[in-house]
């Protein structure tokens, strides 16, 4: 699965791993991506989602149509 938010846009970070020697290796720091499907009124189907865990608590407030058009706006496939 994608490691990116389709609502905030949300994509992993990169960094260093830094032991207790100090030595530094990469890493890679990752939203909390989730896959959820809604049911969209408008259109009268159910839509997956892949989501972070932040935009899931967005679409609860914001509704899923609104979200769904933010998405749309950026460009992304629903």
């Amino acid at each position: 699965m994608s490691a990116h938010c389709l609502l905030t846009g949300a994509r992993p970070g990169f960094g260093n791993a830094i032991s207790h020697s100090h030595r530094r290796t990469s890493r890679r720091f990752d939203p909390n991506i989730q896959r959820k499907r809604y049911w969209l009124p408008g259109e009268g189907r159910y839509v997956r989602l892949t989501l972070s865990a932040r935009a899931v608590k967005t679409i609860d407030l914001l509704g899923i149509e609104a979200a769904v058009a933010r998405i749309r706006a950026r460009g992304e496939k629903v």
